[in-house]
C-alpha cells in the first residue's frame, strides 16, 4: 500500500511538471543556448578575419589610416566583452555587446567603401577573397541572429503566457534579451527622394 502511495504521488507530480510547462522551458533553454553559441562563433569568425583584412590593406601606400584605426579599434571593442551564455539575460550588457558589434560591422562596411577607390587593391587576389569571405561570414551572421530570434521568442512567450509563466516564477526563468535596430527612429522615418539635381 505504501508503495502504491508513493507511486501516485511520484506520477502525479510528473504529470503538473509536464502540464506546468517545466519540460518546455529545459528545451528552450538550451535551443536559445545553442542559437546564441552560433551567433557567438560568427563573431568571432568574423573577428578572426579582420586582422587579415588590415594587413592586406595596410599593403597599399597610400591607404585612409583613420579608417584602419577605427576597424582595429571596434575589433578590440567588440572582443573585449566577455561573451556568455548569461549575458543573454542582463539586458545593459547584452546590448553594449550588440553595440560594440555594431560599430565592427559599421567600420568594416566603411573599409569596403573605401577600398573601391584603389585599385590595386580590388585587384589583389588575397584581399578579393578576404572580402568574400568576410561577405559569407555577415551572412552567417544575419542567418544566426534570425535564429537566435526565433529561439528567444518562443522562450519569451513562454515565460509570459498563462499558465506556464506561474512556472516561470518559480523557478526563475526571466525573458531573455533579444537583438534590436539601434537606429530605429532613423530607419522609421521613410526615405528622403530628391530628383532635384536629375539632367533635364
Amino acid at each position: 500500500m505504501n508503495a502504491w502511495k508513493r507511486f501516485l504521488v511520484v506520477a502525479t507530480a510528473a504529470l503538473a511538471l509536464t502540464g506546468c510547462g517545466y519540460n518546455d522551458f529545459q528545451r528552450l533553454d538550451e535551443e536559445s543556448t545553442a542559437a546564441w553559441s552560433e551567433v557567438l562563433s560568427q563573431y568571432q569568425r568574423r573577428a578572426d578575419l579582420v586582422p587579415n583584412i588590415v594587413a592586406s590593406v595596410k599593403g597599399e601606400a597610400n591607404f585612409e589610416q583613420d579608417t584602419l584605426t577605427k576597424v582595429i579599434e571596434a575589433r578590440a571593442k567588440a572582443t573585449s566583452i566577455q561573451a556568455t551564455p548569461e549575458l543573454v539575460n542582463n539586458p545593459e550588457a547584452f546590448n553594449k555587446f550588440q553595440q560594440a558589434q555594431g560599430e565592427l560591422s559599421s567600420a568594416l562596411s566603411r573599409l569596403m567603401v573605401v577600398s573601391e577607390r584603389y585599385p590595386e587593391l580590388k585587384a589583389n587576389q588575397a584581399f578579393r577573397d578576404l572580402r568574400v569571405t568576410l561577405e559569407g561570414t555577415e551572412n552567417r551572421i544575419a542567418v544566426a541572429r534570425d535564429r537566435y530570434i526565433g529561439t528567444v521568442k518562443a522562450y519569451n512567450i513562454k515565460a509570459r503566457q498563462f499558465p506556464t509563466n506561474l512556472t516561470a516564477k518559480v523557478f526563475g526563468y526571466q525573458p531573455k534579451a533579444n537583438f534590436t535596430v539601434q537606429n530605429e527612429a532613423q530607419i522609421s522615418q521613410p526615405p528622403t527622394v530628391d530628383f532635384s539635381s536629375e539632367r533635364k
